[in-house]
């Protein structure tokens, strides 16, 4: 079976699926890796695991594979007159919310919209510039009692944004962060599906990363990996940004280098994709990345690991925006490294 990259992808950003509430994507997820992998299990906080078996001799040793499946969104905090007062769910910017399609998970779904009141309804120091999230509304077309016996305080609110493909290669929607890198895992066990390779290889989409990188640091804990890829977005250039913190659009992933990737694992990995002409740029990370990578690395008594990024222009926004190419690369990268892995890597690694 080989799976088609972009409906998979389209599939996955048409599903909700806020951090702490992932069961709507973990189930696209499970069906997407069902044929490639063995072993299909939940973790206890949400995660979802596959195991992909090696054909060396037993034990084998493992990578694992980790690209968070949450996104962000809202939550509804009151109702008034009918009216939904929100909060926040993961890192949202109040500034693109007024206007936007939203759906509430109610006791049923239901079509709304952001919605800001007028200067003179709010507080004069709220009435000019962004009106900040606590005075913004949602709107469903429904009349108060009905609101009443549809939704709850607690009750989360997604986008709704339908993807829309740009050019010859690019994609912009909602949820790209983290989905992309979701489907550059797909990718890679599609190509493994039809490689010999000696590791166990565990995938996972891990739960909770945009409130904590809950799920990243759980899942070592259950799989106790040698060593583990996390995949994540990295901002890409656009219109004002700096060449220094931005990475190009469609010509190539990035590599992260820093106290929180392995330096003997950032050598072979780059090694893989000089010799594979693969592009890449190498991403600077001097601190704690933010993703899966800095959770895994801490998890008992340390875990190497390696950070691959897929340039993302318009983070947290409904119109995130990535080039398919990207995706592809990432996927093939780890494909090509890790069928390529002798069993005793592991001894050959130092910090250095």
């Amino acid at each position: 079976m080989t799976i088609d990259l972009l409906p998979h992808l389209k599939q996955m950003l048409s599903a909700p699926g806020l951090s702490g509430y992932e069961d709507p994507i973990r189930d696209i997820i499970r069906t997407a890796w069902q044929p490639f992998c063995e072993e299909i299990s939940v973790s206890r906080v949400g995660s979802l695991h596959a195991l992909k078996r090696g054909d060396g001799p037993e034990p084998r040793p493992r990578v694992m594979l980790s690209a968070h499946m949450d996104a962000i969104g809202l939550m509804v905090t009151g109702i008034t007159e009918g009216f939904l007062r929100i909060t926040q769910v993961g890192g949202i910017d109040a500034r693109i919310l007024p206007g936007q399609m939203v759906i509430v998970h109610g006791q049923r779904d239901l079509p709304a919209m952001v919605v800001m009141p007028p200067a003179h309804l709010l507080p004069p120091e709220a009435g000019s510039g962004v009106v900040a999230l606590q005075y913004l509304l949602i709107e469903t077309g429904l009349r108060a009692d009905e609101v009443e016996k549809l939704v709850r305080v607690g009750d989360v609110v997604s986008f709704a944004q339908e993807p829309l493909e740009l050019g010859s290669s690019a994609l912009a929607g909602h949820t790209l962060d983290n989905r992309v890198s979701v489907a550059a895992v797909t990718h890679c066990l599609d190509i493994l599906s039809r490689r010999k390779h000696a590791w166990d290889v565990w995938a996972v989409a891990s739960s909770q990363e945009e409130i904590g990188v809950t799920g990243a640091f759980t899942s070592p804990v259950d799989i106790q990996p040698d060593f583990a890829i996390a995949i994540d977005v990295t901002f890409a250039k656009s219109a004002g940004s700096s060449d220094w913190r931005t990475f190009p659009l469609g010509e190539g992933v990035t590599l992260a280098w820093g106290p929180n990737i392995h330096p003997a694992l950032y050598t072979a990995i780059t090694k893989t994709a000089d010799e594979l002409d693969i592009p890449y740029t190498r991403e600077p990370a001097p601190s704690m990345t933010g993703t899966d990578a800095y959770a895994i690395q801490v998890v008992q008594s340390g875990i190497p690991c390696l950070l691959i990024g897929i340039p993302l222009r318009y983070m947290h926004t409904p119109v995130e925006t990535v080039s398919l190419k990207d995706v592809r690369r990432a996927g093939r990268l780890m494909a090509e490294f890790i069928s390529a892995l002798p069993l005793d890597f592991m001894q050959t690694l130092e910090w250095k």
